[in-house]
């Protein structure tokens, strides 16, 4: 079926006169366009979700981490503030 095409074009190609060097920058740059478009996409949709996930993961970062540092105390207030209260 391609090739059938591609047989045509190149019978249409001869009526119009055209060499066929020309009819070979023709389909060749046809053929290609398409394919530079989708890479393209694919490299935009790759680096979109990287960054994406990126993001993401530095939210979750964020709001998994403790409120207080390794070591301190939680309160300010001790046992000893208790003691003179009775």
């Amino acid at each position: 079926m391609i090739f059938k095409d591609i047989f045509q074009l190149y019978e249409i190609g001869k009526e119009l006169g055209l060499s066929s060097k020309e009819i070979n920058s023709t389909l060749l740059f046809k053929n290609r366009y398409p394919l530079i478009l989708t890479l393209i996409l694919i490299i935009f949709i790759s680096v979109f979700a990287i960054f994406f996930w990126n993001i993401a993961l530095i939210l979750y970062a964020k709001s998994t981490e403790p409120v207080y540092p390794s070591g301190t105390r939680y309160s300010s207030i001790s046992l000893k503030d208790f003691k003179d209260k009775t």
